[in-house]
């Protein structure tokens, strides 16, 4: 038996030697690259924090102390050393989670994998246990240094920093990337810190004694007069002088919460010993973690994109994929493009949150490095920041994860839209993402984004939609634009059969020819962006039960294009299908739409339902909830015999409407 076999708690940590730990050390690197090269999964990231893992389960006990790793993506050794250790479905359907679950343990706290978070989860935990007299829990937050370019970070740290007496030990994880290296005046305070280790300068600071020894000669100062209270003053200056050259740690002392570090993340009893420090100190502390991603695997380390942040199925010995990419990937499609562009257009600027690569803004940033700005983990800020580009005469190009539109919302409603600030938003991985579970889902920017006055959002079907979808958006300057397209690969190319006067495509009419006019026809299919594949299919299988249909892509699905009014009158049944949720969705604003227009056509809303999807590939996943061409031809066919709601208008019926309306 290894010693990773033996570990069934973090308990059994306990009894391990230095030497023992440095063994364990070892095998659970090597555990994770051979484990994750199988799966794919968040390798990097977890090569860095192993020793900080297990120094932070032997230091404190978990779940009585809570641990609450930020993002999470680094939480696979904290998996190990509680009991999960069958990794052979990692991140799959029925598998680990790709992010702490509380559905798998005890031990996992926060779900979400949305960075920047967790200080305000410690706020509220540790408020908690300061309420109920559970005082002698410790809360624990794991937090990369990336993350704490996003606000929310420091709104928490402010109020956690006004108790004094709160127990919560925040661990700064400080390998200078989040995706890739920090940006941004916090990167380079705290590249300053990474000097020397000052461990027993640390000690004595987070020494109770030292601060009740302190509070003892001011207070005494301060109320010897007026000579006292000068001596105090002159005390007090040398003292944060003094500070700042022994251990320069302003930019925490500031906030009123003791430092500790910097220490080297993979120094077992250094890292042990500044965290029994910090713990022992009672209040809030922050100690500051030298680690490196990707640590002890060369293939990571020598991967300076990204230093296998994220990988696919790889060699374990080399690093490199088992099989390469079959296509072009929507990224790279909008990455070309933009660049393109950009070497055009001055006023082109890329705005990214700590995610250049993955969006795919390193081509135009290398074209143009002056044009392409990353703000780090700050949606909120970037979107405000936009606004404000654009008033100056630029035209900013928001480029983020479609998951993470959700924590800019007000600043796109209140700062870009309101103000009608020409801003294009691309939102990446948008629909069903697959394995990395509910929180990156990108499927809830239709139902957010149709609310926004003004707006104009397109879903591009191909590779040449998205081409020519881009260039509209940046040609608005008076409102919001925004691009949104799915995770993977570019599928074939689906050319148009007719564009309509208001860019809507008819990408096909079946039944007995093209000519027929669509007033014969039983069902009108509307495909938002990356459904049109299952749109077709769905024709296709329609039409082999007899029910004839037209497939069309508004391209612009906000605001509705008013030929689908038309078009919905001329035929029986209307079915949107859209790879967000089906409540407030696309569906539900063509419903609004007709009846505006005075179409009272059927309408059915096919979409994803209101819930937290689970992790597994997309393809099981649109299975699961019934998004195939399949599941939809059945349900349309029931409606269109008069089986199922909602109930396709009558034949007879259809001409009659069809006159009216012309």
């Amino acid at each position: 038996m290894t010693l990773l076999e033996s570990i069934n708690g973090p308990r059994d940590l306990d009894a391990l030697s230095q030497a023992e730990l440095a063994e364990l050390a070892q095998e659970i690197r090597g555990f994770l690259v051979t484990n994750v090269s199988a799966t794919g999964g968040h390798l990097g990231p977890n090569l860095g924090v192993v020793e900080l893992t297990l120094a932070l389960h032997r230091v404190f006990d978990s779940p009585q102390d809570p641990i609450v790793f930020d993002t999470g993506h680094q939480s696979y050794v904290h998996k190990l050393l509680t009991g999960r250790q069958d990794f052979t479905t990692l991140r799959q359907e029925g598998g680990l989670a790709g992010y702490p679950d509380r559905g798998e343990s005890e031990h996992d706290v926060v779900e979400s994998s949305h960075a920047s978070s967790s200080l305000s989860w410690a706020d509220g935990i540790s408020r908690a246990y300061a309420m109920t007299g559970q005082d002698d829990r410790t809360v624990v937050v794991v937090v990369g240094d990336g993350a704490m370019t996003g606000g929310m970070t420091w709104e928490a740290a402010n109020n956690i920093a006004g108790d004094p007496d709160r127990r919560v030990v925040i661990v700064v994880n400080d390998n200078g990337r989040s995706y890739a290296p920090t940006v941004g005046g916090l990167a380079r305070q705290l590249h300053n810190l990474k000097a020397d280790v000052q461990q027993g300068v640390d000690a004595v600071r987070t020494d109770r004694r030292y601060e009740e020894l302190l509070t003892t000669v001011k207070d005494g100062l301060k109320n010897a007069g007026p000579i006292g209270q000068a001596a105090y003053r002159g005390l007090h200056g040398m003292k944060v002088g003094l500070k700042d050259v022994v251990v320069p740690h302003g930019l925490f002392a500031d906030l009123g919460m003791k430092y500790v570090g910097p220490v080297d993340g993979h120094d077992q009893e250094a890292l042990e010993q500044a965290l029994r420090n910090a713990k022992n100190f009672g209040g809030p502390v922050i100690v500051h973690a030298i680690t490196e991603k990707g640590h002890g695997y060369p293939p990571a380390l020598a991967d300076e994109a990204d230093m296998f942040h994220a990988v696919g199925t790889i060699n374990p010995e080399t690093g490199q994929p088992m099989k390469a990419s079959s296509g072009r990937s929507w990224t790279a499609v909008f990455g070309d493009e933009i660049a393109a562009i950009a070497d055009h257009r001055e006023d082109i600027v890329g705005v990214t949150g700590a995610m250049l690569i993955p969006v795919g803004l390193q081509k135009m940033q290398a074209a143009h490095p002056d044009r392409v700005v990353d703000v780090g983990i700050a949606e909120q800020h970037a979107l405000t920041m936009a606004a404000g580009m654009a008033f100056g005469g630029l035209h900013p190009v928001v480029a983020l994860y479609a998951t993470f539109i959700n924590r800019g919302f007000d600043q796109l409603l209140m700062d870009v839209a309101l103000h009608k600030a020409g801003v294009t938003v691309v939102l990446d991985r948008s629909g069903v993402t697959g394995p990395d579970g509910p929180s990156h889902h990108g499927m809830w920017d239709l139902a957010l984004l149709q609310i926004v006055p003004g707006l104009h959002l397109a879903a591009p079907r191909d590779e040449p939609s998205l081409v020519e979808q881009l260039r509209e958006a940046v040609a608005v300057d008076n409102a919001p634009t925004v691009i949104r397209y799915p995770k993977g690969n570019v599928g074939p190319e689906i050319p148009a059969v007719q564009r309509l006067d208001d860019g809507v495509d008819v990408l096909l009419r079946t039944g007995t020819g093209q000519e027929v006019p669509d007033h014969d026809r039983d069902v009108l299919l509307v495909s938002v962006g990356s459904m049109a594949p299952i749109c077709l299919e769905t024709a296709q299988r329609l039409e082999a039960h007899g029910v004839t249909s037209t497939v069309v892509d508004p391209r612009w699905v906000l605001p509705v294009p008013s030929s689908l009014a038309e078009l919905a009158a001329r035929h029986r049944i209307v079915v949107v299908v859209e790879d967000g949720v089906r409540s407030g969705g696309i569906g539900s604003l063509v419903r609004q739409s007709l009846r505006d227009a005075g179409v009272d056509t059927a309408l059915n809303e096919v979409g994803l339902p209101t819930e937290f999807l689970t992790h597994a590939s997309r393809d099981q996943i649109l299975q699961r909830v019934g998004l195939t061409a399949q599941r939809i031809a059945q349900d349309t066919l029931a409606s269109v015999l008069g089986t199922k709601v909602p109930y396709a208008r009558p034949v007879e019926d259809s001409a009659e409407t069809h006159n009216h309306v012309r």
